[in-house]
């Protein structure tokens, strides 16, 4: 009999792999589902960006393999980008790695750093493949809380009296996801602090800055942050390209130079005309957010709606591409209430416990829904 490494023991087939089966074969039976559960843009990139791609494909070398590094034309609209948007100067040829999605990333930072028996702090409520790549390479999760009287941030009295001896990655993602938490400078530099004066590698997931948020932020602003830091970032929400996996991961040559032993030996550069596309969508200006978040709006609006009309109390100063809401009272179980939804009305939503024990009581709805879908799903609770 074959059987699988230990590491499978410690950890499950992510949620969403796994429930969106059972959400398409519920839509199979002619179910009339409205997945308002999962994060993926339905809005396209801009014909631009389009147009980049399909002219890159008579380029000479367009069906090669490509650099590891990814284009030097990318890396410089990646650091442009950063320049124009946050104020962070970084080096294009140092300082700044592509990768196949910022999901990516998450590993090849993990594998690059972390030993067997290393400690991680990873935020409760938080994204879950934190916790799977950290038990994946054989380090040791260790949450901390996250929660709604503190806005969603950490509590730094609470961090100081954890055994912090082992740590050597602490993982954030401001706006926060599940929540939309902004955020803010402020916690930026306590972080950083943090960070230097636990000797711990501070990694801030980014990909949410420019949704619905009018002053969109990088943890690289913080003075000395390179010294201890790495910020992961994406195209995906920012530019509507999910599905192209275009992400980056930003900091200091010393360590960008480490995640790249990681990943040059796990995979080879993006295909050339989604590099190209990379390039033309960086260079947009403030009217394509202006657009994007013109439709975002509305949705959100719509979507508050929905949570109130099931009883359902809006975070209301979240940002980002999701609404996180808490339940009703009474409400003893997040993913009972959300399957009762999806039976009885056709209608996927998140529940907040599979971002950790801190998001029971909560669920989360996306954005990514027609306005005219949201305004059905409102009509079938009538």
């Amino acid at each position: 009999m074959i059987t699988t490494a230990k590491r499978l023991d410690i950890i499950e087939e992510y949620y969403f792999s796994s429930k969106l089966r059972e959400v398409r074969q519920l839509a199979a039976e002619g179910k009339p589902i409205i997945n308002m559960g999962i994060g993926s843009p339905d809005l396209k990139p801009s014909q631009a960006v389009i147009d980049a791609v399909v002219s890159a494909m008579q380029d000479e070398n367009a069906h090669q393999y490509q650099s590891y590094q990814g284009l030097p034309e990318l890396r410089k609209g990646m650091a442009d980008f950063y320049q124009n948007n946050y104020g962070v100067a970084l080096d294009p040829n140092v300082e700044i790695l592509p990768l196949i999605g910022s999901k990516e990333g998450i590993m090849h930072i993990s594998m690059a750093f972390l030993n067997e028996g290393d400690h991680v702090l990873i935020p409760n409520p938080g994204y879950p493949t934190y916790s799977s790549v950290t038990n994946l390479v054989g380090a040791v999760p260790v949450y901390y809380d996250l929660k709604e009287v503190n806005n969603w941030e950490p509590d730094f009295d609470a961090l100081e009296k954890l055994d912090l001896s082992k740590v050597k990655i602490m993982w954030i993602g401001y706006p926060h996801m599940p929540t939309g938490a902004r955020g803010s400078l402020e916690l930026f530099e306590k972080l950083v602090a943090f960070a230097k004066k636990h000797h711990i590698l501070l990694v801030n997931d980014n990909p949410y800055s420019f949704v619905l948020n009018d002053k969109p932020m990088s943890l690289l602003q913080v003075e000395g942050a390179k010294d201890v830091a790495l910020e992961l970032n994406s195209l995906s929400k920012t530019f509507n390209m999910a599905g192209w996996r275009v992400g980056m991961v930003l900091g200091s040559a010393k360590l960008i130079d480490s995640v790249l032993k990681v990943k040059s030996n796990m995979d080879s550069g993006m295909f050339y005309g989604i590099q190209k596309g990379a390039v033309e969508a960086l260079k947009s200006d403030q009217s394509w957010f202006d657009s994007m978040n013109a439709v975002y709006k509305k949705r959100r609006v719509l979507t508050e709606q929905l949570a109130e009309k099931i009883g359902c109390e809006v975070y209301k100063e979240g940002v980002g591409l999701f609404v996180w809401a808490k339940l009703p009272t009474g409400i003893a179980s997040a993913e009972d209430f959300i399957d009762k939804i999806l039976y009885e009305k056709s209608i996927f939503i998140t529940p907040g416990t599979i971002f950790g024990s801190n998001g029971e009581g909560y669920i989360r709805f996306a954005l990514c829904v027609k306005e005219e879908k949201v305004q059905e799903a409102i009509n079938r609770f009538s």
